[in-house]
């Protein structure tokens, strides 16, 4: 295995290590993947995981590029931005608990980038074989929760009447779901038959899971990203017969996912469901005091607020919390979060399309992450995303491709200068 990841992504520096530190490494970024399912106690498998891998990692070897720079700046300035506006609210230990876990969720951004940019091909493999064994356990759990085939599973299981597996949130589990769909459906459109129905019935498994969480944001979000990603699949496929069958399958799968959703919905209880949810006229929506009057009250008012009014205090002057990531970065940590936030986010969109259409190995997977990262940063302008693990673990993923596709060309150029004058 480790010698055809070295065939495929050329050969960096990671893989002038010993062969059995290598697959350690490897296997430490796949329970990492794995153990991002499991986030419904504190600390989670994830945060103890991610931390026991990154202080492996630092101890085996891991490099901070140049080019990961602005990511670090920009990540710091951010968290500065929290700590300041928290000053007065320090007492209190939910707000401490929120700066820490911001704090934390910045070191997993670098921790995935500076281990992502280097011997990439093999480890995005290991973190998507993780995800999607991690997304099959959270959608199989929802699943029997909803459908009450756990013994007193019912109450862990879900939440107003909502499947929410082994998350705290069904919209969290809608969220994270979405990224290991993707990747499933990428081996529906193309692999070989045996591999692609393996994959068929793991999409559906999580498709079937997003649906029963009742996530407006998720359904959309799957809909969108996975439209978004096959269109990308469909420009960089390199022969006609792929875009054929790209095209093709993409049509039968949704052909019968609509099946699967008529079916569904021929249940009462979760027919009165969808259309609860999918309705557009939510009480906590409308009015002046709703989601999207907040939205407009709030910014008024970070205008004339240069360091906020402090994290989780938004709620003291509004009926509910922001629900929009980008309103609270400003809330939370005045002008500098506030700027430091979305400038962030907006970096790494314009790199993320501008790598797009580079020829690199992982090709196929970052067309995955990046319209899964593209969904959530959507979603963050209706829903908090400010501590989803998954969000954070896509952002540095990202950002150490990038970092990757820069060393990727480096060498290739070499190589060609290198045939010329041979």
């Amino acid at each position: 295995m480790s010698m055809a990841y070295t065939a495929l992504a050329g050969p960096p520096a990671a893989l002038t290590a010993p062969p059995r530190l290598l697959s350690f490494q490897r296997a430490l970024v796949w329970l990492v993947g794995a153990s991002g399912a499991i986030v419904f106690i504190e600390p989670s498998p994830y945060e103890i995981m991610t931390l026991g891998a990154a202080v492996l990692f630092c101890a085996t070897g891991l490099r901070l590029r140049l080019v990961l720079a602005p990511l670090l700046l920009l990540l710091v300035l951010i968290n500065i931005g929290y700590s300041i506006g928290a000053i007065p609210f320090y007492d209190k230990p939910e707000v401490a608990s929120w700066i820490a876990t911001s704090w934390y969720m910045a070191i997993t951004v670098m921790f995935f980038a500076m281990v992502i940019s280097e011997d990439t091909l093999a480890r995005l493999d290991m973190l998507r074989r993780g995800l999607v064994v991690g997304a099959m356990i959270a959608s199989v759990s929802a699943i029997a929760g909803y459908l009450n085939l756990v013994p007193g599973g019912h109450d862990l299981l879900t939440l107003y009447g909502r499947a929410r597996g082994t998350f705290k949130d069904p919209n969290v589990i809608g969220a994270f779901l979405i990224l290991p769909a993707l990747f499933a459906l990428q081996s529906v459109v193309s692999d070989h038959f045996a591999k692609a129905l393996r994959n068929g019935v793991a999409f559906t498994i999580m498709a079937l899971a997003i649906l029963l969480a009742f996530s407006r944001a998720a359904w959309g979000g799957l809909a969108i990203t996975a439209a978004f990603m096959l269109a990308m699949m469909i420009m960089t496929s390199r022969s006609h017969a792929q875009r054929s069958r790209i095209v093709t399958t993409s049509l039968l799968a949704a052909i019968l996912l609509v099946l699967l959703i008529a079916a569904l919905l021929s249940f009462d209880s979760i027919a009165d469901m969808f259309k609860q949810r999918a309705s557009f006229d939510q009480s906590y929506d409308e009015g002046r005091f709703g989601r999207f009057g907040r939205h407009i009250l709030g910014a008024e008012m970070a205008l004339d607020l240069p360091f906020g009014i402090g994290p989780l205090q938004f709620h003291s002057y509004f009926p509910e919390d922001t629900h929009n990531s980008y309103l609270n970065a400003f809330m939370s940590g005045g002008w500098l979060s506030g700027i430091c936030y979305p400038a962030l986010i907006a970096v790494t969109m314009v790199m993320g399309f501008r790598h797009v259409l580079t020829p690199v190995p992982w090709q196929r997977l970052y067309l995955a992450i990046f319209a899964a990262f593209l969904g959530t940063a959507g979603e963050a302008f209706v829903i908090d995303t400010d501590h989803w693990r998954h969000f954070w673990m896509m952002l540095g993923t990202m950002w150490g491709m990038f970092a990757a596709a820069q060393a990727y060309k480096a060498r290739s150029n070499r190589g060609v200068s290198a045939a010329g004058v041979s």
